[in-house]
């Protein structure tokens, strides 16, 4: 059952958007409600537009394929203070320190020997969406100072999630542990401009002992009510500090879901995707698409050529969820 407050912040944000009053109750009325500010004077500004001149704290930036048939990866599992919003921190279970983890990326037929260590305090493990293998075999808790070792071969290309699979997996997904992973086709793809973005969600509550740092709510990632949405872990930074692209040149996004609850519908303002690759499928794709729905564990590829110079918001267009964070701009000069 939903927590009482919870339920009671729905009804009044609910009479909110109905253009009605909330109340407590029917003797006692508060003020009348007024919409606030918009924070942009930008279409779509769900946040402050800030300068290209200084970089995001995430480089959205795809990493180059790697080159070689063999890749050697380690992860280690560790616990860090992490800001998710400005002037926010959080205390994140991670892989390498960092939410999302590191971005992987891989060409089909490839072959990955990867090495999980536990720096944590409690079991860890991972889940790699792109794999076809057995997880009772590999996906096995490490536990605290341990560590595993696997060689698998991705044979789909796409955009894929990984993610710590220990249960409860909600609460390892919500606490930052996971990250994307970029099978190229055999056949590569054009050249392109590339970005990945990696949707979250954060629910959170201060932290026992811990001035200043929060920590999980259980409860409100239990009712799906989370108090931030982040592109690549931290609310808003692509806003804070717009991408700079060129008008007509060709952008390709890959786009994975983390969740653990929430969607994200794909889109960019004022652009059409000439070509939406489908989860985990690169070589057949959609023409000519407004917006596309990423599912919490999911990933797509989108691309698109930005018609002129301006400013481009992209968000998740499950707006309560754009206005909590998942929303950037491409600044096209």
């Amino acid at each position: 059952m939903r927590p009482l407050s919870a339920l009671a912040s729905l009804i009044v944000f609910a009479a909110a958007c109905r253009g009605q009053p909330p109340s407590s109750n029917a003797n006692n009325p508060q003020e009348p409600w007024t919409a606030p500010s918009p924070p942009a004077d930008v279409s779509h500004g769900e946040a402050a537009v800030g300068s290209t001149g200084s970089p995001a704290p995430i480089d959205p930036r795809a990493p180059a394929p790697a080159g070689a048939r063999l890749l050697k990866v380690r992860f280690e599992v560790k616990q860090a203070h992490l800001a998710i919003a400005p002037g926010v921190v959080y205390d994140a279970w991670t892989f390498d320190g960092q939410v999302p983890g590191p971005t992987l990326r891989v060409t089909q037929g490839d072959t990955v020997d990867f090495t999980l260590v536990n720096h944590g305090m409690m079991p860890h493990s991972i889940d790699f969406h792109a794999a076809q293998i057995a997880p009772s075999r590999v996906y096995t808790n490490v536990m605290p100072g341990d560590s595993i070792e696997f060689r698998w071969s991705p044979q789909v290309p796409g955009a894929f999630l990984y993610h710590c699979g220990t249960a409860p997996v909600a609460m390892h997904i919500a606490n930052g542990m996971y990250g994307a992973l970029i099978v190229d086709p055999a056949r590569p793809l054009p050249s392109a401009r590339e970005f990945v973005f990696v949707q979250g969600e954060w629910y959170t509550m201060p932290a026992a002992g811990e001035r200043g740092v929060l920590q999980l709510d259980w409860n409100k990632l239990l009712g799906g009510a989370p108090d931030y949405v982040s592109f690549n872990g931290i609310a808003h930074q692509y806003a804070d500090h717009p991408i700079l692209v060129h008008p007509g040149e060709l952008l390709r996004f890959y786009v994975v879901d983390a969740g653990p609850n929430r969607i994200s519908a794909f889109h960019v303002v004022g652009a059409i995707f000439s070509k939406v690759y489908p989860d985990g499928v690169a070589s057949h794709a959609w023409e000519g698409v407004q917006t596309a729905t990423v599912p919490p564990g999911g990933g797509m590829i989108f691309e698109t050529r930005l018609a002129e110079a301006g400013t481009y918001p992209f968000v998740t267009h499950a707006f309560a969820d754009a206005t909590n964070g998942a929303v950037g701009m491409l600044e096209a000069k």
